[in-house]
C-alpha cells in the first residue's frame, strides 16, 4: 500500500537515485555469514541474522564496530574489517538475491519513461558494482557509488550531489528511494524527494525519520510515478 507523506509530482521526476542493500537487493543472510565468521575469527559469541540485518545501513566499518559492541581499540577494528571485508568478497553471492518484483519495476522505468537510475550506497564500491553486475542490475543504473567512493557517505549529501550534476537534474526532479533513516536524510539534506520501501531491513527507522511516500513493493513505484501497472 502506498502511503503519502508528502506527494512527489510525477511529471517532473528525471532521476531515481536507489539504495542497494535492503532496497534493491536482500543480501541480510551473506552480510550475517559474513560477520559472523569474522566474529569466530576472534573469539566471539555469534549474531542473529536479523541483529546483523539491523545494523546495515551506515557502512561497513559501522557494521563491524556495532557487531564487535562498540570497542575503543580502533586498530583492532581495523583488523576486523579487513578480515569481514576479505570473507565478504568471497562468498557474496552465495544467498544474495534480488528482491521480486525490482527487476520488472527497473525495465518498467526504462522502457516507459526517460527517467535515469543510478545507486548509491554506503556498501563499498568494490562488492557493490561486483554483486550489481552479478545480478543484473548494472544495465538499469548509469552510475553507481559506493561508501568509499566520496569522502563522506549517506546521509552526507555529497554522493546525491554529485549525481544531480552528473545528471544535469534539479533536486526537486529527483527521487532517493531507499529502506532506511539514512536514505530519507540524504533526500533531504540534498533537497531531494524521498522514497521508503517497508520490505527492507531497517522499516523501524523510516518511523523515526518518515520519508515523502513509503511503498510495500517495488511495483508500487511504478504507479507512483504513473508509469502504469505492474508488468505482465
Amino acid at each position: 500500500m502506498i502511503q503519502t507523506n508528502r506527494e512527489i509530482p510525477a511529471e517532473r521526476v528525471k532521476l531515481l537515485i536507489w539504495d542497494l542493500d535492503g532496497t534493491l537487493i536482500d543480501s541480510e543472510l551473506d552480510l550475517a555469514h559474513a560477520i559472523n565468521a569474522m566474529l569466530r575469527h576472534f573469539n566471539h559469541d555469534e549474531l542473529p541474522v536479523e541483529v546483523v540485518g539491523s545494523y546495515v545501513g551506515d557502512g561497513a566499518p559501522m557494521l563491524v564496530r556495532r557487531s564487535l559492541g562498540d570497542p575503543d581499540d580502533e586498530a583492532y577494528v581495523q583488523e576486523a574489517l579487513e578480515f569481514f571485508l576479505q570473507y565478504y568478497r568471497e562468498h557474496k553471492l552465495e544467498h544474495t538475491y534480488v528482491y521480486p518484483g525490482v527487476m520488472e519495476t527497473l525495465e518498467a522505468v526504462r522502457s516507459r519513461s526517460a527517467m535515469k537510475m543510478a545507486v548509491l550506497t554506503n556498501k563499498p564500491i568494490g562488492p557493490s558494482r561486483a554483486i550489481c553486475e552479478a545480478l543484473g542490475l548494472t544495465p538499469y543504473m548509469s552510475q553507481i557509488y559506493g561508501g568509499n567512493s566520496f569522502p563522506t557517505k549517506k546521509p552526507d549529501p555529497h554522493g546525491a550531489r554529485v549525481l544531480l550534476a552528473e545528471h544535469e537534474c534539479n533536486p526537486h526532479e529527483a527521487v532517493m528511494i531507499g529502506d532506511s533513516q539514512y536514505d530519507v536524510l540524504t533526500a533531504n539534506h540534498a533537497g531531494m524527494f524521498s522514497v521508503g520501501v517497508s520490505y527492507g531491513f531497517s522499516p523501524e527507522s523510516l518511523q523515526i525519520h518518515p520519508p515523502d511516500v513509503m511503498i510495500d513493493t517495488a511495483y508500487e513505484l511504478l504507479e507512483l510515478l504513473e508509469l502504469g501497472g505492474m508488468p505482465d
